[in-house]
């Protein structure tokens, strides 16, 4: 027998139907494929294996011939301990790289070797045991949940997997003590639970080991294997309720004769989170104002309508056109404030109620559900390999219970560096994540942990803190070191194996006596650390090997956890580890496969590929999504957020959404890139409404609601078992068929089974009347199964190319296609079905990001928003066309979010009506009556008090106010007006918008990291508001010059246009600056262009409107000496 690096491995490779030549022991789906298995020799042939050698495993006949969802013990009802070849399974999967798609096989590639370092994690892909001692064979040996060997006989003879596997088919004996094997402890055969539901036994029935009373309470979750038509009307929503992992099974009487459910019935309610209103001696005022602004306003455009300038008409038309409709804009923005809330929430009923020992938990395992973590990159160059690493490290050292956690990357650029990158992280985490539980570090990001001031010894009572961090540190220095050098490193690789395989063409012209001096055509392929070739995008792009035509591909980075901790000891890794879990969560690479001819969609895409492998892997029943740049600050944010989803009503919520904080951000905030105004005022207002807007990262979804389904009608259902009842399809989707789930969801059948058991771990505990539909206590202590070659290899068969064809991903199901804008519209979505949000502001930030600095950066990032909103507002996502489900003052409030960039053209309009009116000598006003003035002063002094009155109940500051102010009007004049004009050639000529991505720093130590602010990068954004500013200074030294040398000085009309221009220029201040960045820096076009424009418009004013004949006059009497 050979090696595990040489012997031939078996593959699960999945064809499209037809592609294949059938075979006896090929089995065909409903998704209309094929799963094909094979051996790799060592030639990397594939050959397929007979039904005798998928006949030689327990395991192999249970999951490849049947190809059914295995459903897991109950916590009270466990099977026999897990079989050497259960292990050795999972092991392998968790080892290989999955990779297929459109017309190709998927194939799992058994890797040695991930990374070029060593990796010692028992969890980790690449981890490998003793090696075998049955002669001639060097294969390893696998391990358990320690790392330690897995020996099936107890003379201690070390046995690899195969070998184990002859010697049973063989003889049944041990070959090295040639005793028979126990098959009672180590049985080959996985209990085969599809046969049908598990039912929840008695305490007495679990402690006799009665495993096999399977009662058919429920519809099979399995696939037919006589051809039968699926009925997804029987197992989609039971009509008795199924629930837990795998979807085990309760009846009517939890808490009598089942011992495993508690009730708690004895402990007074308490609720998981509590609304705090605001105080009545801010919100009032605040409301009356409106009001009051209100009423004035409506008199305000009253007067200047009934008294218009004769003198000037057009100057007045265009004035009071713009304040017409900055009246709208004001309404639209402004109501939705009136019923802003805070929330707050208490951790310690969370932990109290689900995860308090008891006596049917004695071990206080975890009854919270399970939480898929997405994490999007596109491009490493742009967005930095140790910036998406460092990301991952704080999510694999989130405080959650580590069974319920499973993480996703998805690279959708295909990059070796961004799967090395992770697998680097993965192994980092080994030391990484139990340090931060031995010591409550926080923030758990080691590059943001190991920069930040003060002394780090704080609130650390162990006394080898010092020592550790020291020593973790160092550590951590190398792991920047290697994830710096990787592209080099991937480089040089890359160079050796393509200059071997020239050698070897070269070698073979040669003995095939061909003419040598004919240039030797050799692929210039990225390769793997194995010495394969990656499947991926390569650097010299190839067909079948580049960003936009690549294969599918999924890695388990991290095999799932134990349910049980996995205590350390002093001995473990690099520090004493006593007393603290060293287990880390599950951790998978995807890259969903592209091919030319199939429209991607963006990051939506991705995200969708994402929910779909995540359902078939792990299907957590909440998503929190994250961008690569923004990592978790507060490692109990999860638990912040599932505060509100399992308190009462927290049916109904479809997401929370988190404030965005950012890092990296000059002190003065010039570009106001905190945003604080939106995320502190607008968020916590809509929260009081039906709830923010998801605004893209930092957001933790409901599944069942990214789903495309409605809530629940409650009002249907009975209050008799509210907890076991289950909902009928008319209760989520009045206009679900469910006969046409397939169109919907796509064809995997994997994936349609996922969908009523997220629905039903999603629910929260029914303790509470205000629970309207929940589940019992204790369904989610189960373990979870282990990850087989099928159950993967179908995952990769979700995330092709083809999967979305025909069916409503991106239409109605998951992240929303048709918008630069996905996360608004996705959000949309849900209100307008009925779902509501929740904003949750934590006491520590939950997450934090970066922003880009540079004015030129910081422009385009607004343009990309302001196009999305533009395409929202000519589409079928305009709030107008809503249902009646949303909320008016909602609806107002997504109206606004299509409407703010049309507000940009009657803004540079309204910036340029002082330059105006200095130069043509005339006002908006034909003359400064008392009622315009009384009423001016009225607005502004009630827009003061409005502007007080928010600070005070956001928290926002004056400066973060008035900061906001000035970028609005810079954007409002520069990109939001592009924006207009790029939505209306994409509405009206069909003109596609493509956008760069926004590049992520990942600042040196000894780089400034404020570099990039004082960089100025032209871009046409700037024209506009160089124009603006230069000539609103002109027309204002033109007009103190003709006032000046005036008969008559006129300066109540000068000194009105002055201060209007003067207004304009100061909201401008940051963009001057911006332009003048440091010395020497600002480009001569910038200068050339303005001076040029605003003399060209000064000459053009004086050709159209010269002067009348007294200035003439005054004019002709001077001269200059």
């Amino acid at each position: 027998m050979a090696s595990l690096s040489s012997q031939p491995s078996k593959k699960a490779m999945r064809t499209p139907a037809g592609s294949s030549s059938g075979g006896g022991h090929e089995k065909k789906g409903s998704t209309g494929q094929t799963v094909k298995f094979a051996r790799r020799t060592s030639s990397g042939r594939y050959v397929s294996l007979s039904r005798e050698d998928l006949d030689m495993s327990g395991e192999f006949s249970g999951d490849y011939t049947n190809y059914t969802v295995h459903i897991p013990p109950t916590p009270d009802n466990q099977p026999m301990d897990t079989s050497v070849a259960a292990k050795a399974e999972e092991q392998y999967v968790s080892n290989s790289l999955f990779t297929g798609g459109f017309n190709s096989v998927t194939r799992a590639h058994l890797m040695d070797k991930v990374i070029e370092s060593q990796v010692s994690h028992p969890q980790m892909a690449g981890s490998k045991g003793s090696s075998c001692s049955m002669p001639a064979c060097d294969g390893k040996i696998m391990k358990d949940e320690r790392g330690n060997d897995v020996i099936p006989c107890e003379c201690r003879f070390k046995i690899c997997r195969d070998c184990y596997m002859d010697a049973q088919k063989d003889t049944g004996m041990c070959p090295g003590c040639k005793e028979p094997y126990r098959v009672g402890d180590f049985d080959d055969e996985v209990p085969n639970y599809s046969s049908g539901a598990l039912s929840l036994p008695g305490l007495d029935d679990s402690k006799r080991g009665n495993n096999n009373n399977h009662n058919h309470n429920m519809s099979m979750m399995k696939r037919n294997q006589n051809g039968e038509q699926f009925d997804h009307n029987k197992w989609l929503f039971e009509t008795q309720g199924t629930y837990g992992y795998g979807n085990a099974y309760g009846g009517d009487g939890y808490g009598d004769e089942h011992g495993m459910v508690d009730t708690n019935c004895d402990k007074p309610w308490r609720p998981l989170s509590r609304v705090i209103n605001i105080p009545n001696s801010i919100i009032s005022p605040y409301r009356l104002l409106i009001f009051l602004r209100l009423v004035i306003l409506c008199f305000f455009l009253t007067w200047r309508l009934r008294h218009p300038n004769t003198e000037a008409v057009w100057l007045w038309l265009m004035s009071v056109v713009c304040e017409i409709w900055f009246a709208f804009s004001w309404i639209l923005d402004q109501l939705p404030k009136v019923h802003p809330v805070n929330r707050t929430t208490d951790l310690d009923v969370l932990r109290d109620k689900f995860e308090m020992p008891s006596p049917s938990n004695p071990s206080g395992r975890s009854d919270l559900p399970g939480v898929d973590l997405f994490v999007s990159t596109a491009d490493p160059e742009k967005e930095p390999p140790l910036v998406t690493a460092n990301t991952i490290l704080s999510i694999l050292a989130v405080d959650y219970p580590v069974e319920k956690l499973a993480c996703y990357v998805s690279d959708d650029g295909g990059a070796l560096l961004t799967f090395e990158a992770m697998a680097e992280a993965a192994s980092f985490a080994d030391l990484w994540v139990p340090f931060c539980r031995k010591h409550d570090i926080e923030p758990r990001n080691p590059e943001s942990y190991f920069t930040l001031k003060g002394d780090p010894t704080k609130n650390k009572s162990r006394l080898d803190f010092v020592k550790d961090r020291r020593r973790v540190k160092r550590e951590y220095d190398e792991f920047k070191v290697r994830i710096n050098g990787l592209p080099d490193s991937i480089r040089r690789r890359s160079e050796a194996f393509n200059a071997r395989e020239e050698m070897k063409m070269l070698k073979h012209m040669r003995e095939s006596g061909a003419d040598t001096l004919e240039p030797i055509k050799v692929q210039k392929a990225t390769w793997m650390a194995d010495g394969t070739h990656w499947p991926g995008t390569w650097a010299v792009p190839s067909r079948e090997h580049a960003k936009g035509d690549h294969a599918g591909i999924l890695q388990v980075m991290l095999k799932p956890p134990s349910s049980d901790p996995l205590i350390g000891s002093s001995d473990d890794k690099l520090l004493d580890f006593t007393d603290v879990d060293i287990r880390l969560p599950m951790f998978v690479y995807v890259s969903r496969e592209k091919r030319p001819g199939y429209d991607h969609n963006k990051k939506a895409g991705a995200m969708n590929a994402l929910v779909r492998a995540s359902a078939v892997l792990s299907n957590g029943p909440f998503i929190l999504n994250l961008d690569c740049d923004h990592y978790i600050y507060n490692c109990k944010a999860i638990r912040e957020g599932m505060c509100f989803m399992m308190d009462r009503g927290g049916e109904d919520i479809c997401y929370i959404q988190f404030p965005q904080r950012f890092e990296g951000i000059d002190p003065s905030d010039r570009y106001a890139n905190h945003n604080t105004v939106f995320f502190d005022g607008n968020m916590r207002a809509l929260d009081g409404l039906q709830g923010p807007v998801y605004v893209g990262t930092g957001c933790m979804f409901r599944r069942f609601a990214l789903y495309g389904f409605d809530p629940p009608k409650v009002d249907n259902i009975s209050e008799k078992n509210s907890e076991t009842q289950a909902l009928k399809t008319s209760d989520f989707d009045p206009d679900l068929d469910v006969n046409l789930l397939p169109k919907r969801f796509g064809n995997s059948t994997l994936l349609s089974e996922s969908i009523p058991v997220a629905e039903f771990q999603g629910r929260p505990i029914a303790d509470h009347p205000a629970v309207k539909y929940g589940r019992p206590l204790g369904i989610l202590r189960a373990p979870r199964e282990p990850l087989d070659a099928t159950t993967v290899a179908e995952a990769v068969s979700v995330i092709s190319c083809w999967y979305e064809d025909k069916t409503e991903w991106g239409d109605r199901v998951g992240w929303i296609y048709g918008s630069v804008t996905e996360d608004v519209v996705t959000g949309y979505r849900m209100h307008n079905r009925g779902w509501r949000s929740v904003y949750c502001v934590t006491k520590r930030d939950s997450f934090r990001g970066s922003a880009p600095i540079n004015l030129t950066d910081r422009l385009h990032q607004v343009l990309r928003w302001a196009t999305g909103s533009v395409e929202i507002f000519f589409s079928r996502n305009n709030a107008l066309l809503a249902s009646k489900r949303l909320k008016i003052l909602q609806r107002l409030a997504y109206l606004n979010v299509g409407v703010y960039p049309f507000t940009s053209m009657f803004l540079i309009v309204y910036c340029f009506l002082p330059a105006l009116s200095l130069l043509s000598g005339h006002f908006i006003v034909q003359t400064l009556d008392v009622t315009f003035l009384g009423l001016l002063l009225t607005m502004s002094v009630c827009l003061v008090a409005l502007a007080i009155l928010e600070v005070k109940w956001s928290g926002v500051g004056l400066e973060e106010w008035w900061r906001n102010e000035q970028f609005w009007l810079i954007s409002g004049t520069s990109a939001h007006l592009a924006a207009v004009v790029q939505g209306l050639l994409k509405v009206i000529a069909g003109i596609e918008i493509s956008f760069t991505l926004t590049s992520k720093s990942a600042a040196e130590d000894d780089e400034d990291i404020y570099a990039d602010l004082y960089l100025v990068k032209w871009t046409s954004l700037m024209i506009p508001p160089i124009v603006i500013g230069m000539v609103n200074i002109i027309a204002m030294v033109v007009a103190f010059s003709r006032t000046v040398y005036e008969t008559v000085p006129q300066w109540s009309k000068f000194i009105g246009g002055a201060f209007f221009s003067f207004w304009v220029l100061a909201h401008l201040y940051p963009f001057a600056k911006g332009l003048m960045g440091r010395r020497g820096k600002t480009p001569t076009i910038v200068f050339v262009w303005s001076g040029l424009i605003a003399i060209t418009l000064s000459l053009l004013w004086v050709a159209v409107n010269p002067n009348n004949g007294e200035t003439r006059a005054v004019a002709s009497g001077f001269t200059f000496p």
